[in-house]
C-alpha cells in the first residue's frame, strides 16, 4: 500500500486523512537531544600562580569538589577558572604504545575515551570512593592552574568543600593525598551549601539544600549550623535524572536509539518544572485543548530514507512503459489463445478421422486402436470429442465477446452399479469402480447443492423474521444490536489480547498451549509398535481442534477475524440507520481515532505519528513526566522513596525540634535555597505555599533563593578562605605529622569531629547527629 502525503498510518486499523488536522495545529516545536560532549581544549591559566607568589600563605587554592563538577580557582578570582565532571578515562594506544589519560571533558572526545569512564565517588553519594581517579583529578587540575611549586608540591593553603558528615575514612585519605602527594602547607575542610549562606549574607535561617546526590534541611543560628538537627532526602540531581530515564524506557520500550543519564539530564534542566497544584495540572495535562503547549518534544538523530522524487517527464514515461508493456502481454495472451485453440482444432480434427476410421476396423482392431490412444471405449471417444467442440465454440464465442448460455448438465449413469461383478471381467469391474466413485462425487455435489439452498432459505427466513420484529418492536431489536455490537467488540479485543498474550512466552495463553502439547506428547503410543496397539488419534472428528487449539487459541483462524470486523460493521450500519442515538462518532472507527485516544496523548502527543517516518520514531515526548519528576522531593512515594518529602522534613525540624518560639522565628524568616536541583521553575513558590499550611497562623515565612545556587558554594569558600578564618580553621602540615591524618579543625562552617549518623524518630527521614 502507498502513503501518499495527505494520509498517515494510525496504530491499530484505520487509514485516516490528516490535511486538516495538520492545518489545524502549527506543527510541533522539536529541541534537539544534548549529550556531554568535549568541550575542546582548556589551556593552563599560569596567571593566578605568578599572582599568588607575592603572599603564598593568603592565596589559597579553592576546590569545590562536587560529585557531579568539580569548581576551582584562587581565593582571589571572582569565579572558579575550571570546571569539569570527576571523571578519568584511561587506556593504552596500540600504535604509540603509549598509556593515555584524559580527565573531566577530555573524556568525551571520542567514543574509546567514553567507554573507558571512571567516577571519583561511590554511586549515589557525596563521598570519594575511587582515589585513583581522585588523585587524577587533582593532577590535572593543579596543572591547569599552573602550579610549579618545588619536588612536585603546590606550595599554597587548599580550601576544598566536602559533604556534610563526611566519614573520616575519606578525609584521611584526602590528607594523605594533599600532605603526601603535594605537599600541601595547609588544608581546610567546609560544608558546600554553609558556604555559600554565608557567600549570600545568612546569619540565621533553615538552609534547604538539594544538590546531586542528597537534599539536605540544615538549620544555622548565629551563623553555626546546627548539624545535630539536620535531616537528609535520598534524593537529589541524580536520581532525578535516574528516575525519567526510566520512564523513558518504560514510555518507549523499543526506542531506537540509546538514551543515557546526561541526556535526562539536560531535559530536566530545560522542560521540567514544579507544579504549585501537582494533583489539579496532573489531572488535566493530557487534555487535548492545549496539550501542544504542554508536550515538549525531543529529537533524537536519525537517518530518513529518501525516496527520491520523478519529475512529470519521468513519470509520464514511466506510465507509456507500463502501457506498452500491458499492449505486449495482451498481444502473448491472444496468440497463446489462438495457438491453443489451433491445437484444440487439430485434435478435434484427428479424433474425428479417428472415429470415421473405426466403423471400418474389427472389434479387436479398434479395442487395440483405443488403448493405444488411452481411450477405454468409443463412448470415451464420443465425449472427448464432444468436450473438444464446446471448448472450441466457447473460446471462439469469447474472442467475439458473445456470453453463452449456460448449458444444462447432462444427466451422469451408472449402468455397471446394477450388474454383479460375477457377470463382468477385468475390465469391467476397472470402469465399475470408475462408476461407482463417479456417483459418489455426484451425490456429494448434489448434497453441498442442496445444503447450500437450505442455508440461503435460512438466511432469508432470518432476515424476514428480523425485519418484522425491527417493524413491530423497533426499541427491542436495537436493543439486541447493541448487545451484539458489544459483544462482537469483546471478542475482536480478546482475539487481540490473546495474539499479545501468544508472543509473551510467560503469559497464561502460551503455558496453556505448551502444557497442550506436552499432553499430546505423553497421551497414548505415537507410533505404531510391533504386536502393540496403533495410535487412534484421529479416528474421532474433536481430536483435529486440538491443532486450532495449539495454534494460536481458541480463535485463530484468519477467517474468523475477518468475519468479526464484517458482522461488526454490519451491526454497526444498522444502527446507523434505524437508531437515532447511534451517531458516527459511536462507532468503532471513531473510537479508534487518535484524535482520542489518551494513550496516543501520551506517546506522540496532539499530532498524528507515521511509523513509517525515521524522525518520528526517533522522538521523545514529554508531557506527565515534565512535572511528575520534579515533584519526587515533595512526595518521595511517587519513585518508590520510603521517606518523608522535603516540606515535611522541614516542618518536623521547625515544629517538633526547636521548643523556643524565638528560635522558630529567626529560622521561619530566612528559609535559604541552595545547590542545582532547586533551580526548577516554581520550586520557591510551591515549598512556601506547601510549608505555610504546616506553620502556626502568626508565622512569618521568608523564602528566598541563592544569587548563584551552583557557583555560590566555591564563591563562598573563597570569600572565606581571603579572610582571617583561614589560618585558624586549616589543619598545618606539621599538625598533620604530629596529630595524624583523622585530624580535623572545628569552625562554623565545617563538620564536627563527633559527627555521627543516626536514625531519626520519623519513618524514612534520616538526620546527622
Amino acid at each position: 500500500m502507498t502513503i501518499t502525503s495527505e494520509q498517515t498510518i494510525i496504530p491499530g486499523r484505520f487509514l485516516i486523512n490528516t490535511n486538516e488536522k495538520r492545518a489545524a495545529k502549527p506543527p510541533p516545536k522539536v529541541f534537539n537531544v544534548q549529550d556531554r560532549t568535549f568541550k575542546g581544549y582548556q589551556p593552563p591559566q599560569p596567571d593566578g600562580y605568578e599572582r599568588s607568589k607575592s603572599n603564598p600563605a593568603a592565596s589559597a587554592i579553592v576546590i569545590d569538589n562536587g560529585s557531579h563538577l568539580v569548581r576551582a580557582g584562587w581565593s582571589f578570582d571572582k569565579s572558579p577558572r575550571f570546571i569539569f565532571p570527576p571523571v578519568m578515562s584511561r587506556y593504552r594506544d596500540r600504535k604509540l604504545n603509549k598509556a593515555c589519560q584524559f580527565v573531566g571533558y577530555d573524556s568525551y572526545i571520542d567514543a574509546t575515551t567514553r567507554g573507558q569512564l571512571r567516577y571519583a565517588f561511590d554511586p549515589g553519594t557525596s563521598v570519594v570512593g575511587n582515589w585513583d581517579v581522585m588523585e587524577g583529578v587533582l593532577d590535572y587540575l593543579f596543572l591547569k592552574l599552573g602550579v610549579d611549586g618545588a619536588n612536585g608540591g603546590v606550595g599554597r593553603p587548599i580550601v576544598m568543600t566536602e559533604p556534610i558528615a563526611n566519614p573520616n575514612y575519606p578525609r584521611r585519605m584526602m590528607n594523605e593525598i594533599l600532605f603526601e602527594c603535594y605537599s600541601a602547607p595547609s588544608v581546610a575542610y567546609g560544608i558546600d551549601s554553609l558556604f555559600s549562606y554565608r557567600y549570600n549574607r545568612g546569619t540565621d535561617g533553615l538552609i534547604i539544600s538539594s544538590s546531586h546526590t542528597s537534599t539536605h534541611v540544615i538549620p544555622v543560628l548565629n551563623s553555626k549550623a546546627l548539624l545535630s538537627n539536620c535531616s537528609r532526602l535520598n534524593w537529589g540531581g541524580m536520581q532525578t535524572a535516574e528516575y525519567l530515564l526510566k520512564l523513558m524506557r518504560l514510555k518507549y520500550p523499543t526506542f531506537p536509539a540509546r538514551m543515557n543519564e546526561s541526556q535526562m539530564e539536560g531535559l530536566l534542566h530545560q522542560h521540567c518544572y514544579v507544579s504549585t497544584d501537582y494533583d489539579r495540572e496532573l489531572s488535566g495535562y493530557l487534555d487535548w485543548t492545549g496539550l501542544e503547549e504542554r508536550d515538549v518534544v525531543i529529537q533524537y538523530p536519525y537517518t530518513e530514507h529518501v525516496v527520491p522524487e520523478k519529475t512529470e517527464e519521468e513519470l509520464a514515461r514511466i506510465a507509456e512503459r507500463k502501457k506498452e508493456s500491458g499492449r505486449r502481454l495482451q498481444e502473448q495472451a491472444a496468440k497463446m489463445r489462438l495457438d491453443r485453440l489451433m491445437k484444440k482444432e487439430q485434435e478435434l480434427e484427428y479424433y474425428k478421422d479417428l472415429q470415421q476410421g473405426l466403423a471400418s476396423e474389427s472389434k479387436k482392431e479398434v479395442r487395440r486402436i483405443l488403448e493405444a490412444e488411452d481411450l477405454k471405449d468409443e463412448a470415451h471417444l464420443e465425449r472427448k470429442i464432444r468436450d473438444l467442440e464446446r471448448s472450441i465454440k466457447r473460446s471462439r464465442n469469447r474472442d467475439v465477446g458473445v456470453e453463452e448460455p449456460e448449458e444444462p448438465e447432462e444427466e451422469m449413469t451408472f449402468p455397471l452399479l446394477d450388474v454383479p461383478d460375477e457377470e463382468l471381467d477385468e475390465a469391467g469391474l476397472k470402469e465399475k469402480r470408475h462408476q461407482r466413485l463417479m456417483k459418489s462425487n455426484v451425490e456429494a455435489r448434489q448434497r453441498a447443492k442442496a445444503e447450500k439452498e437450505r442455508e440461503r432459505l435460512r438466511r432469508e427466513e432470518e432476515e424476514r423474521l428480523d425485519r418484522e420484529k425491527r417493524e413491530n418492536d423497533l426499541e427491542s431489536w436495537i436493543a439486541e444490536r447493541r448487545v451484539a455490537r458489544q459483544s462482537l467488540i469483546q471478542k475482536i479485543k480478546e482475539r487481540e489480547r490473546m495474539k499479545a498474550d501468544l508472543g509473551n512466552r510467560k503469559s497464561l495463553a502460551s503455558q496453556m498451549r505448551m502444557k497442550t502439547l506436552a499432553n499430546l506428547a505423553a497421551d497414548g503410543p505415537k507410533k505404531r509398535r510391533r504386536g502393540g496397539d496403533d495410535d487412534t488419534f484421529g479416528m474421532n472428528d474433536e481430536d483435529w481442534g486440538v491443532y486450532r487449539t495449539v495454534a494460536t487459541g481458541d480463535q485463530s483462524d484468519e477467517e474468523e477475524e475477518e468475519d468479526y470486523s464484517a458482522m461488526l460493521n454490519s451491526v454497526e450500519e444498522q444502527l446507523l440507520k434505524y437508531d437515532p442515538e447511534f451517531t458516527e462518532n459511536h462507532t468503532l472507527a471513531a473510537q479508534s481515532d487518535w484524535t482520542k485516544s489518551l494513550v496516543h496523548a501520551f506517546l506522540r502527543g496532539s499530532w498524528p505519528f507515521d511509523p513509517e517516518s525515521q524522525r518520528e520514531a526517533h522522538q521523545l515526548h514529554l508531557n506527565v513526566e515534565r512535572i511528575r519528576v520534579p515533584e519526587v522531593v515533595f512526595q518521595p512515594s511517587i519513585a518508590g522513596i520510603d521517606q518523608a518529602g522535603l516540606v515535611e522534613i522541614a516542618a518536623d525540624i521547625v515544629n517538633q525540634r526547636f521548643s523556643n518560639p524565638n528560635d522558630r522565628t529567626r529560622l521561619l524568616r530566612d528559609v535559604f535555597f541552595t545547590g542545582g536541583n532547586t533551580l526548577f521553575q516554581n520550586f520557591d513558590e510551591r515549598f512556601r505555599n506547601d510549608f505555610q499550611s504546616l506553620l502556626p497562623m502568626d508565622a512569618t515565612l521568608s523564602v528566598r533563593r541563592a544569587s548563584d545556587p551552583i557557583l555560590d558554594a566555591w564563591k563562598g569558600a573563597a570569600q572565606w578562605s581571603s579572610g582571617s578564618d583561614l589560618a585558624k580553621s586549616s589543619v598545618s602540615r606539621e599538625e598533620y605529622l604530629e596529630k595524624g591524618s583523622e585530624y580535623i579543625k572545628e569552625h562554623d562552617l565545617g563538620n564536627a569531629t563527633s559527627c555521627y549518623m543516626a536514625k531519626s524518630r520519623n519513618k524514612g527521614v534520616q538526620e546527622w547527629e
